[in-house]
């Protein structure tokens, strides 16, 4: 099956021409070499460009030695240190490790493509509208999980921690961080790898990728790795009927269904966290997948990433991912059984997560669906179980 090119990123097809389109190319290329594949492009080098698999290696070795890099000129700096302390300060500063490293391959590996950087899911209508709807649909998806907590009597409300100026400061402070935050894993996981497993990943691929991502799991063990079996086994029936029926934009339904999963895989070292954590996680990571799918481009999954994290840890105090913020506006505290409350995990703990997420799908869908038309919007009802 030929993967898909993802439809408002026209020019990841040009970012390596076909030695149809490239004399010069084709008349370099020594056909009778065992590394040519039958087509005439190589195991490197195919009819997109650099391949997918080469392309996500070379950027995780990137990734890493800038991280390991910028990690420690932060530290020499006496930026950054080692304590263990969930504060926004803390948590700005260390994110600026993760986000200088991802600037830094992004532009690397997009120069070695020849693609624009924008071409990432980064380009598309009504950016600053879609990233202001994401915040608001993200403070509102975390505050009905909350009241939903409450009514239930699973949450327990205390005094407001913050006052006058503080408050705004650390608000402030915190919206900084939880933006930076967004930044990381929305460009990591929805901008460079959706996007480039989305040109050439099939079925068969993303199943070894899937099958990879659950082994990581069950040698990093833990409850939570429960959660990414969970979300690898509820997308290989829709995935394994798009492979059957060979859907055009399939590809970028399997790229959603290895992103998603490896996405909650990124949050199995979190401090206590859950399977049903992890599974919200992964989830989420799905929502934003579809909402580039329906919005055009990344920025309300950016706007909704932000907002979810600031209302969890910032306004309403609670523990995110098991983490619990030193600095907070409001006062909370979990009762009852974990299943339901969460526990120290957080909201996101709660069983009661997995209905928010789907009504933000539900909302997201009926807000943006409409709107998709033509080679934008196809696959929206095709890949949704993907």
């Amino acid at each position: 099956m030929e993967p898909e090119i993802h439809p408002h990123a026209t020019s990841v097809a040009a970012g390596g021409p076909s030695h149809e389109d490239d004399p010069a190319l084709e008349s370099h290329a020594p056909q009778s070499e065992s590394w040519l594949l039958p087509d005439g492009d190589n195991i490197f080098v195919g009819r997109m460009g650099l391949r997918a698999g080469w392309s996500v290696l070379i950027f995780a070795i990137l990734f890493n030695v800038f991280k390991i890099a910028a990690g420690t000129a932060l530290f020499e700096l006496h930026l950054i240190d080692q304590t263990s302390e969930f504060t926004a300060s803390s948590m700005l500063l260390g994110e600026l490790v993760p986000f200088l490293a991802m600037l830094g391959a992004i532009a690397l590996v997009c120069t070695i493509e020849q693609r624009r950087i924008l071409d990432l899911n980064l380009e598309g209508p009504k950016r600053t509208v879609n990233f202001f709807s994401g915040l608001a649909a993200g403070f509102a998806a975390l505050s009905t999980l909350v009241a939903s907590l409450a009514l239930g009597g699973w949450l327990r409300f205390g005094p407001v921690a913050l006052s006058g100026k503080e408050s705004f400061r650390l608000g402030a402070l915190w919206a900084c961080a939880f933006l930076l935050v967004g930044l990381v894993e929305e460009g990591l996981f929805r901008c460079y790898l959706l996007s480039t497993l989305a040109r050439g990943l099939n079925f068969w691929w993303a199943l070894g990728a899937i099958a990879t991502v659950c082994m990581l799991s069950m040698i990093a063990g833990g409850n939570g790795a429960w959660g990414v079996y969970l979300i690898a086994i509820l997308g290989l029936a829709p995935c394994l009927w798009l492979h059957s029926r060979v859907i055009e934009d399939s590809g970028f339904w399997y790229a959603a269904w290895v992103t998603s999963t490896t996405f909650g895989y990124w949050h199995i070292t979190n401090r206590s966290e859950s399977w049903i954590g992890i599974l919200a996680a992964a989830a989420i990571g799905f929502v934003f997948c579809v909402s580039i799918r329906v919005t055009g481009s990344v920025w309300w999954a950016i706007g909704c990433h932000a907002a979810w994290d600031w209302a969890e840890t910032f306004f309403y105090g609670t523990a995110d991912s098991g983490l619990p913020a030193a600095g907070h506006y409001l006062t909370t505290s979990p009762q009852g059984a974990a299943f339901w409350s969460g526990g120290d995990v957080g909201p996101e703990g709660s069983i009661l997560v997995l209905g928010v997420i789907l009504a933000l799908l539900l909302a997201l869908l009926t807000i943006y669906g409409r709107k998709r038309t033509g080679a934008h919007g196809s696959a929206v009802a095709t890949g949704l179980s993907c």
